[in-house]
């Protein structure tokens, strides 16, 4: 499975950095941060109106190489200047061909609010996207157990983030309300062999009370999915190979955007 495949690359991962950095140096690096000056996420989402997270994306296992031309700092930018509520970073290497540098540079030059977009496994990771300049992680419910996600999404806002819970099944909307979580994003895409169905986060979503923000995330293209997204009540939509394929980046967040949340 795919998932496996990530998480265990993940594990490998984690240790080299934790090498090269270790933890007690991560968190006094962490210490001595300014606050941030970016727009809560949570707060954000709870505006009116459909929200997007744009991408910034190379990669993914499904579909290899999306562009090969990648000025991903250009790509943020305009991301930011069409109004993206969040820029979405893969920071994950070895099949999305991310970069934990993406992020940093990328959170040093947009003015919303950034999502380190990787296989949360460890409280390594949660002070190393904050040390990277995220506002925002994701946590996906599949990889932890229930524990580590109300422990993993507290520590998260301790730090002045927030996470995303992420579900892809009934069980895991149900694991993810359980554990606390403020904002909860339906998977449409099954991460153990990448299978999209778009009518996932639909079937989904009149599980969780209205109060908590749900994003919609993979498999959106068009605007009628948008429309049927907002429609169903949902605050905002992760958006990244369409984005990341599209010709007028800008033109296609202002037009999702505008679509009307009942």
């Amino acid at each position: 499975m795919i998932l496996d495949d990530l998480v265990t690359a993940t594990h490998k991962r984690l240790k080299k950095h934790e090498a090269q950095t270790p933890l007690t140096e991560l968190k006094n690096e962490v210490a001595q941060m300014p606050a941030s000056v970016k727009p809560d996420f949570l707060d954000v989402l709870n505006e009116s109106g459909l929200h997007v997270i744009a991408e910034v994306k190379k990669a993914s296992p499904s579909k290899g190489t999306i562009v090969t031309d990648f000025p991903y700092l250009q790509i943020a930018k305009s991301y930011d200047a069409a109004g993206a509520d969040a820029i979405s970073v893969l920071t994950e290497p070895d099949y999305f061909n991310g970069h934990l540098n993406y992020l940093k540079k990328i959170s040093q030059s947009v003015s919303a609010p950034t999502l380190r977009k990787d296989f949360t496994i460890d409280p390594y990771m949660i002070y190393e996207a904050k040390a990277n300049g995220a506002s925002i992680i994701l946590l996906i419910v599949a990889i932890v157990d229930d524990q580590q996600l109300r422990a993993y999404r507290e520590l998260a806002e301790r730090l002045g983030m927030q996470a995303i819970v992420e579900a892809y099944t009934a069980d895991e909307v149900t694991r993810a309300l359980k554990s606390g979580a403020k904002i909860i994003g339906i998977n449409n895409r099954n991460l153990k062999d990448f299978q999209v169905d778009f009518e996932n986060s639909l079937k989904l979503r009149a599980m969780i009370p209205e109060g908590i923000p749900v994003i919609a995330e993979s498999g959106i293209q068009t605007q009628a999915d948008v429309e049927a997204l907002a429609d169903a009540g949902f605050n905002g939509i992760l958006m990244g190979e369409t984005l990341m394929r599209a010709n007028n980046k800008q033109q296609l967040i202002k037009e999702f955007k505008a679509a009307t949340v009942k």
